[in-house]
């Protein structure tokens, strides 16, 4: 290692930083536009190897590998945005447009997170990337008819994890619940659904799935994509032509090839707009070093130990073994980050002035002169929303452990004073809406296990009273229900024994027990824990049977499919399936005739005939209604 007659350390460019040294140049140049040729001439690695592009092959050369580079920054969150010279001869306007960083119009936002925070915030960061990258794709999707040659082939809007990173370093290192991951992978498209004036991004996982979400929300209309309107529409318009399913018969027909699950020809579409992968953050050397960049230029004249980088950008190690190599590695970051080209004038000039006296005796890093990269550090006003939005959901959401729902809340207020009233987005998963007010109460209860005094509404719509113990909570079309044990006389305090439900032992008068009550959590007014004064001796009980208490009167179905084995009909509970020509005929008994009305039209691509005709008049008219108001706006 050897130091130059100014004092600044010089290597020779082996690291492959291309990408490092692009957004140095650029930087330093903001906001001027720079030519290919500027580039070519300032960058090393590609000075050294394309001079001062004479020839057409040089030319192709450089073209290839600095989009290969520029198509890596904006994967990593930083785009690099594209124009013609406004004056240039006829040839050089074929072959070099002008380059500048896209920072956009407003200045990112920083802000200071606790360790605490950490997790949510990287829970939250999974989901919004998640509803970002989807939605971008379908932009690109629906401009690339009229997208001109010279236009850039990478995201117009930055990915945004490099600048939450930069303020919030060790995002990466952060362990986020497998249900949480599961649930969002398994939604693999976005659409935006206008709800009563509100514009919900909706992530879901196929055209069946958003039918069934539009549906369960009176009122709601499907803004974008298109492709996902039209999908809505063909469920519509075959839900119309559903035949009386008492009267049907067998019917064979050619095989359509199509699955069932995926929405038939809808899933050739959409699967063109599946994410590619779930992990955003690749841990690559040169990620690393850009996130360590972007931090550094974020905290300028701040103090920072290698041990403490190294557990920000690496993770905390395992062994002091482990550590060292840890710290080393940053070392190598450090000084591949302040490294000039041999002539000290092309890019390579360094991103950083660092105390290396400060770094030698104390391990310290201290770092100035940031060519302007401190543009890139925080989290865009738009992005900004995104994250805030999806902090809301999962505080109400049960895809959290409750500790982090709390935390999840106290951040979202937080991020919500940098976010301009109106200006943010509502985030939800179709599957899972967000809980009853009273959920959380009633889980912490059966959490310790506690018992509960609630006021609830009844069938009539009276207000009542009764002390229980909740057992589970569980969802069943599309509701909120708690299964409530009713026998709770030897447990309850003698203030409380009038709250008792005195018939709680023997059987009602269709044979269900007396000892257990299912309610719908949205039903319950007002809930308060009550210590038991003795442990209850509760005995199992499975999803299946609660189910069959969720309901006194609920109404005996039956629908016919055009193809065997779908997993809308195998994922249904307590369903009574036989073959029925080329598909099956599946009866259930269902609590909610609105639900069924939705469910019917949410697969109609796969339902040939509806019973009972009361059910099958509902339906036709829904999707009627449905049409006319789509056809009116």
């Amino acid at each position: 290692m050897a130091e130059g007659s100014t004092g600044r350390r010089r290597f020779s460019d082996k690291w492959g930083k291309h990408e490092l040294d692009v957004l140095a140049v650029l930087s330093s140049a903001f906001p001027q536009w720079l030519t290919s040729r500027q580039i070519a001439q300032r960058v090393k690695a590609y000075a050294d190897s394309y001079g001062e592009l004479a020839d057409q092959a040089a030319k192709a050369a450089f073209a290839k590998q600095f989009q290969r580079d520029r198509a890596k920054l904006a994967a990593m969150g930083i785009a690099i945005e594209s124009r013609q010279p406004e004056y240039s001869s006829k040839s050089e306007g074929q072959d070099f447009a002008s380059y500048r960083l896209q920072l956009g119009d407003e200045p990112r936002i920083r802000m200071v997170f606790e360790p605490e925070d950490m997790p949510v915030l990287a829970a939250a960061n999974y989901l919004a990337r998640s509803m970002s990258i989807s939605q971008e794709n379908e932009r690109q999707e629906e401009q690339a008819s009229h997208i001109s040659r010279t236009a850039p082939r990478v995201p117009q809007t930055p990915a945004p994890g490099l600048g939450l990173d930069s303020i919030a370093p060790g995002l990466g290192t952060q362990a986020i619940p497998d249900e949480l991951v599961k649930e969002i992978d398994s939604r693999r498209f976005a659409a935006t659904v206008d709800v009563d004036g509100d514009h919900i991004n909706v992530a879901y996982t196929d055209s069946d799935d958003l039918a069934m979400f539009v549906l369960e929300h009176p009122g709601s209309m499907i803004v974008s994509p298109q492709e996902a309107v039209d999908a809505f529409n063909r469920r519509l318009n075959a839900a119309k032509a559903f035949r009386p399913a008492e009267t049907a018969e067998p019917v064979e027909t050619a095989p359509s090839g199509t699955d069932g699950a995926a929405g038939g020809e809808d899933a050739s579409s959409e699967a063109k707009k599946a994410k590619k992968s779930s992990s955003f953050q690749t841990g690559s050397e040169v990620d690393r070093r850009l996130r360590l960049m972007l931090f550094l230029s974020a905290h300028m004249g701040e103090e920072y130990s290698m041990e403490e980088l190294a557990d920000r950008f690496i993770g905390e190690p395992r062994t002091e073994d482990e550590r060292r190599k840890h710290i080393a590695t940053i070392h190598k970051d450090i000084n591949t980050l302040t490294t000039v080209s041999d002539d000290g004038e092309m890019a390579g000039s360094q991103f950083f002035d660092i105390d290396w006296s400060l770094l030698d005796a104390e391990g310290i890093v201290s770092a100035t002169n940031s060519l302007g990269l401190e543009r890139l550090a925080g989290i865009s006003p738009q992005y900004l929303s995104m994250l805030t939005a999806s902090v809301s959901y999962l505080a109400h959401s049960p895809l959290l452990p409750a500790a982090q729902r709390k935390q999840a809340e106290a951040l979202y207020h937080r991020l919500h004073q940098h976010v301009r009233p109106g200006q943010t987005p509502w985030v939800s998963l179709t599957g899972y809406e967000l809980e009853p007010r009273s959920f959380g109460v009633v889980k912490r209860a059966i959490d310790r296990h506690e018992l509960l005094d609630m006021t609830y509404t009844d069938s009539t719509g009276a207000f009542r009273r009764k002390l229980v113990a909740p057992v589970r909570i569980y969802v069943d079309e599309g509701e909120y229900y708690a299964a409530m044990y009713t026998l709770v006389a030897d447990a309850a305090p003698e203030d409380k024994a009038n709250l008792v439900d005195k018939a709680a032992t023997g059987t009602r008068a269709n044979g269900r027990s007396r000892m257990w009550q299912v309610l719908r959590l949205a039903r319950i007014e007002k809930a308060e824990p009550v210590q038991p004064v003795k442990p209850l001796d509760i005995p199992e009980m499975t999803v299946g049977e609660l189910r069959t208490w969720s309901f006194d009167h609920g109404t005996a179905t039956c629908f016919i499919t055009d193809s065997h084995d779908l997993r809308f009909v195998k994922n249904l509970p307590d369903a009574t399936v036989e073959p029925f020509g080329d598909g099956d005929k599946v009866r259930l008994t269902v609590s909610s005739d609105s639900w069924f009305v939705a469910f019917c039209i949410a697969h109609a691509r796969h339902i040939t005939a509806v019973a009972p005709e009361t059910l099958r008049t509902m339906i036709v008219a829904r999707a009627e209604r449905e049409l006319s108001v789509g056809e009116g706006k």
